[in-house]
Order: structure tokens, then C-alpha cells, then sequence
């Protein structure tokens, strides 16, 4: 069985980390350089950075930002945030990222996804879904951090990108964002029944329980946490010897 990866979501506005609940109230919690070192050290598999304010901003990514932390970690390293060319992907990979990871500017353009997939191979395109869930009970993708809505179904979503062919898909829910009270399974797991390609879950974690159930029932193959990290809850190393002594494959 593969490892189940467990990934530290830092999310960049400015020179700080930050974080908040639902995608608003943000909190500056830390120095990206600091608390990749730090996660890098702790255990973590993979981490993703994410400027969550760029495409909102319509501001460019801060690649020396970005390599001045990519300098100081030697795990895969998912960046996103205003990715909007062909050029933007090429330097954050000169900037020390192993993924990229799109949101905003893919669903405006699906054939940019295409032209990326085609250009640097599925492994490193990353499409990053903002969920949130309609008073129908479906789910509605949102874009500039988590801001906008589009009008656009999750589901439907999905299988448009799983049809071009990217790498992963990171589904993030923004109505379990940062209130530690657990993943939306009913959403994960619509997603990953859909999907051809390995999912990514995050918003909601809040004990190592809750991330334990995420995977059992939904089968996720990686789980992307923050506040639970940040706010040292529990560490990564704890999580991963909880995980194994509930028969989850995970990487010690």
C-alpha cells in the first residue's frame, strides 16, 4: 500500500504566513522560511505554499520569496497562487517548486491546464479546488483565495480536469476551513469517486481522529493540514505514529 502523505499548508500573504477560518480573518502565524524548516524537520512529506492573496490582487508571485524557502527544505514542494502563463510555472521550478498548483486562472482558462500538462508533464500540475456548498447541498467552485464565486460545480469540475489530465487535485473546504471540527467527508468523497487522479484533502482538521477518518472512510491520498499545526495541537510526528497504530501506511 503507498504511503499516505501528510502535508503542512502554509499559506503566504505578504512576508508572513497566515491563517483564518472559512478564508477570511487571516492571522499572521509565522515566517514561511521559519515554519518550512521547522515542518520540514518535523516529518512532513510534502508541503504546500500557497499565496492566497495574489489572484485576488492581481499581484505576481513572489519567486524570491519562494526560493529563499525552497533553499532551506529538501521535500516535494507544492506552490500556487497567481500562476497565470506558461513563464510563471517555469519560475517558481527555477525557484526550487516540484508542483504547481492552479486555481484561479484554470478555471477561466481550462485549455492554460492543457497547455501546462502538455508542456511539463502531469506529475507537476496540481489543480487546487475552493469548495463550498450551495442551499442545494452541492458544492460551488470559488476562486482569488477563496472570494469569488464562479458558478461552476464541483463535480462537474472535477471531471473536466480529470479528463485533461493533471497530476493531483487538492479539494479544500472552505466552509470547514480552519474550525477544527473535521474534513467534509460527503465532499471528499464525491470528489474522489469521480476522480482519475490521486486527491488531496484539507479544511477542517482538528484531531488526529478527525484525519484518521478522513482517510478510513474517503480513501484520500495525501491530507493537507494548518491551524492543527500552526497552533502546535499536535505534531506531525504524533499524527504519523497515531495514523500507523491505526494500520495507516505512512512514512516515519
Amino acid at each position: 500500500m503507498e504511503h499516505v502523505r501528510i502535508i503542512p499548508r502554509l499559506d503566504i500573504k505578504g512576508p508572513n504566513v497566515v491563517k483564518g477560518v472559512h478564508a477570511e480573518g487571516l492571522h499572521i502565524v509565522g515566517s514561511p522560511k521559519e515554519m518550512a524548516q521547522a515542518y520540514y524537520k518535523g516529518g512532513a512529506d510534502e508541503l504546500l505554499y500557497l499565496d492566497i492573496v495574489a489572484s485576488l490582487y492581481q499581484r505576481s508571485f513572489d519567486f524570491d520569496l519562494l526560493s529563499s524557502v525552497a533553499d532551506s527544505v529538501f521535500i516535494p514542494l507544492t506552490v500556487g497562487g497567481g500562476i497565470r502563463s506558461i513563464n510563471d510555472i517555469t519560475n517558481a521550478l527555477h525557484a526550487g517548486a516540484d508542483k504547481v498548483a492552479i486555481n484561479t486562472y484554470g478555471v477561466a482558462h481550462p485549455e492554460f491546464l492543457a497547455e501546462a500538462v502538455k508542456k511539463f508533464g502531469a506529475q507537476c500540475i496540481v489543480v487546487f479546488i475552493e469548495a463550498k456548498r450551495t442551499a442545494t447541498g452541492t458544492w460551488e467552485v470559488y476562486t482569488d483565495g477563496g472570494r469569488e464565486k464562479t458558478g461552476v460545480d464541483v463535480l462537474e469540475w472535477v471531471k473536466k480536469i480529470s479528463d485533461i489530465g493533471v497530476g493531483e487535485i487538492l479539494i479544500s473546504s472552505i466552509d470547514q476551513d480552519g474550525t477544527r471540527k473535521g474534513y467534509d467527508h460527503a465532499l471528499t468523497k464525491a470528489v474522489i469517486d469521480i476522480s482519475s487522479v490521486p486527491v488531496i484533502a484539507h479544511g477542517g482538521a482538528g484531531t488526529k481522529e478527525s484525519v484518521l477518518k478522513v482517510i478510513q472512510e474517503c480513501g484520500v491520498f495525501a491530507v493537507s493540514c494548518a491551524t492543527v499545526f500552526h497552533y502546535q495541537d499536535f505534531s506531525i510526528q504524533d499524527l504519523k505514529t497515531f495514523l500507523q497504530e491505526h494500520a495507516i501506511s505512512v512514512r516515519l
